[in-house]
């Protein structure tokens, strides 16, 4: 994906999971749909980031940050800064949140979220419309805790839901197992 009308044809061919992720999805195209700045930070109503669901191998972890300014664990990712190829967007923050090197499972869309961001200092409130991306990495490589982090570190499928996170990562969870019910993993 390296333009915005790539985008709007990848989200075009994302199958959404629930009903909520199917009106994130609505509300994510027609933003990207009216927005040609929509990568762009400096769009103060909101902007598109990219995110890095990041596995094991065997797809039984997944790679979380206890993100500083949000106080939650969530998936690696962060801002497009103007780059349309959110896949490589998702790939930086990954390496640049973790330490570690991921690769894509798929180039397709995994998941898509809309949030509000809380206004801080001199930013207002905004809406991060985020795309994600399924990502492998060797699960036996420790992460590195940026300064964006107070702890990185894989966390058990099955133990996700007892971090303090949000509904947009549990769903990120049942994607991965029900993929690996599909897919034949355990």
């Amino acid at each position: 994906m390296n333009s915005r009308t790539d985008l709007l044809r990848a989200l075009r061919a994302h199958r959404p999971f629930d009903t909520q992720e199917a009106a994130m999805l609505a509300r994510l195209l027609a933003f990207v749909d009216t927005h040609e700045e929509c990568f762009e930070r400096s769009l103060l109503c909101g902007h598109v980031t990219g995110s890095a669901w990041v596995v094991n191998r065997q797809r039984t972890h997944t790679l979380l940050v206890h993100h500083a300014k949000l106080g939650k664990w969530l998936q690696p990712g962060g801002h497009c800064d103007g780059n349309a190829d959110v896949l490589a967007v998702a790939l930086r923050e990954a390496l640049e949140e973790t330490g570690l090197t991921a690769s894509p499972v798929t180039p397709r869309v995994f998941d898509v979220d809309t949030h509000e961001i809380p206004a801080r200092k001199e930013e207002p409130a905004h809406i991060h419309y985020d795309v994600r991306f399924l990502l492998e990495a060797d699960g036996a490589l420790a992460p590195v805790v940026s300064e964006e982090s107070h702890e990185v570190r894989w966390v058990a499928l099955d133990e996700v839901a007892n971090l303090n996170t949000d509904q947009s990562v549990l769903r990120l969870v049942a994607k991965t197992l029900a993929r690996n019910t599909e897919d034949g993993t355990c």
